[in-house]
Order: C-alpha cells, then sequence, then structure tokens
C-alpha cells in the first residue's frame, strides 16, 4: 500500500520581507493561524493525519493552535526557531520550545519532537541534527530550482545519514519535477495527481508539504507584493485542491501516515 506524507511548514507569515515589504511578526503569526485552522478543517473534514513543522515562535505565539493539531491526531515537529533569521543553533532551541510545550500540555498526546525541517528546506548539519537527538530530517528538497534548490545529484528517496532517517520531498524520477506546494498552486490538477500517482508508484511513498498562508485568500492583499505563483489559487481554492487531492488519494487505496510512524517502519527496513 502506498503511503503519503503529508505536512506542513507552519511559520510565521513572512514572504512579503521578501519582496521589501514591513510585516511584524505579530502579522505573520495572524496570518498563519488563519491558514492553519483552515488546514485543520480540511483534515478532518478528510479523516487523515499530518505532520506540522512548527517553528518556535509559531509555538509560542500559537498555543492555542498548536494544541489543536495535536489534540486532532497530528504529529508536531520542529522547524527552527525565527523563519526570516535562521541560526545555527535552531534545531536544538525550537526542539527545547516544542518539547518544553508538550510538557506544559496536559494533553500528553506527544511525548517528544522527533523530527525537523530546516526554514526554506536549506541545508542542515547532519551531525548536528543527530546529536540533537532527531529520528529523521526532512530539509531536502531534491529538485532543480534555479536560485532555491541545486541538487540534481541529491537521493529522490528517504536514506539514512549520521544514523539519522532522511525523508526528501517528492520529485518526479525523470526530470525530478518538483510536486511541493507551488505544484498544486499552478499545474492543472489532472496533471499534478498524474504526476503524483506516477512517483508515488515507483517510490512507494509521496512526501509533500504546503503552508498555512497559501490558504488565506492573497489576492485580497496587494500590498503584500505576492508574486502571481504564489496567489494563483490561494485561499478557498487551494484548500478545495487540496480537499480533492486527500479524497483521490483515499479513493486509490493510498494511506496517510505522519512522519514519525512512517520512520520508525522505514529505519527498521534500511537498517
Amino acid at each position: 500500500m502506498n503511503t503519503v506524507l503529508l505536512s506542513f511548514d507552519t511559520e510565521e507569515f513572512d514572504v512579503p520581507k521578501e519582496h521589501g515589504v514591513d510585516f511584524s511578526l505579530d502579522e505573520g503569526i495572524n496570518v498563519s493561524v488563519e491558514g492553519t485552522n483552515i488546514i485543520l478543517d480540511v483534515l478532518k473534514d478528510t479523516g487523515v493525519v499530518a505532520t506540522f513543522f512548527c517553528t518556535g515562535n509559531f509555538i509560542r505565539n500559537a498555543p492555542d493552535v498548536v494544541k489543536r493539531l495535536l489534540n486532532e491526531g497530528h504529529e508536531l515537529a520542529c522547524h527552527g526557531v525565527d523563519h526570516w533569521k535562521p541560526q545555527k543553533t535552531d534545531f536544538r532551541e525550537s526542539k527545547k520550545i516544542a518539547e518544553e510545550f508538550l510538557q506544559s500540555t496536559t494533553l500528553r498526546l506527544q511525548d517528544k519532537v522527533y523530527g525537523y525541517r530546516q526554514p526554506r528546506m536549506f541545508a542542515v548539519s547532519d551531525n548536528e541534527i543527530a546529536r540533537a537527538g532527531y529520528m529523521y530530517n526532512s530539509s531536502l528538497n531534491p529538485a532543480f530550482i534555479p536560485g532555491r534548490y541545486m541538487h540534481l545529484t541529491t537521493p529522490r528517496i528517504c536514506f539514512m545519514k549520521e544514523g539519522v532517517l532522511q525523508i526528501p520531498a517528492s520529485v518526479t524520477p525523470l526530470f525530478r519535477i518538483p510536486l511541493f506546494w507551488l505544484s498544486l498552486h499552478n499545474f492543472p490538477e489532472p496533471l499534478y495527481y498524474i504526476l503524483v500517482k506516477r512517483t508515488m508508484n515507483h517510490d512507494g511513498h509521496f512526501v509533500t508539504y504546503f503552508h498555512p498562508w497559501e490558504f488565506v485568500e492573497l489576492k485580497l492583499h496587494p500590498e503584500w507584493k505576492m508574486p502571481f505563483i504564489i496567489k494563483n489559487h490561494s485561499g478557498k481554492k487551494m484548500a478545495e485542491r487540496l480537499r480533492r487531492l486527500i479524497r483521490k488519494l483515499k479513493a486509490d487505496g493510498c494511506e496517510f501516515s505522519n512522519y514519525r510512524s512512517f520512520a520508525e517502519k522505514k529505519i527498521v527496513e534500511l537498517q
């Protein structure tokens, strides 16, 4: 049975800063809180689980939403501390923030944090990730995207490094077409679904990621100066695209897993 690993990089919205717009942390948190609640509604409606890679800023400033995702059966993982200003110590500090949060809640639905993803999926020290005690690292997009990723020779599928399972985002076997958030925004849905199915049938699993702010009506905010490829099919349209994708994959018999459960099984297979 093919496995779908659905994840959300749950950070404070900071994309306007990339385009010269002054944007506060509070504004960024508010946008991401709105988007995360929309995502959680879609996941609840479709009955699937996912992993939320949260920044320390988001955990500290949106505790009610983090509690909601835990209470609804999703996994909390780490995504650095401040998304706009990554630091070398973020993988340790974000783990500390997340695990202190888990210990402070009465939910006790998750004992500790097992996974990490670097902001913008940039490189992170494999040795330091291992020393920090993570089970898996999902910071690799093995695609060629000029100005962002130059990963034509990196592994496409899961592999072990420094005792940590590396879980790359899915790209197609041929030409390494990325199947991440921008693709679902801009590809015709039938084409995107064909690429996903062919990749999953080849690899046995499908790894993808989105962001909460994609599910907010970005076109209503020209002052944020967002590029068309990001605004395209954002908000309600993106929520419906995600809902339709999940339902198609479920209808095809795919199982949805959080990253931790998948990693536990995959590590055994690779040993």
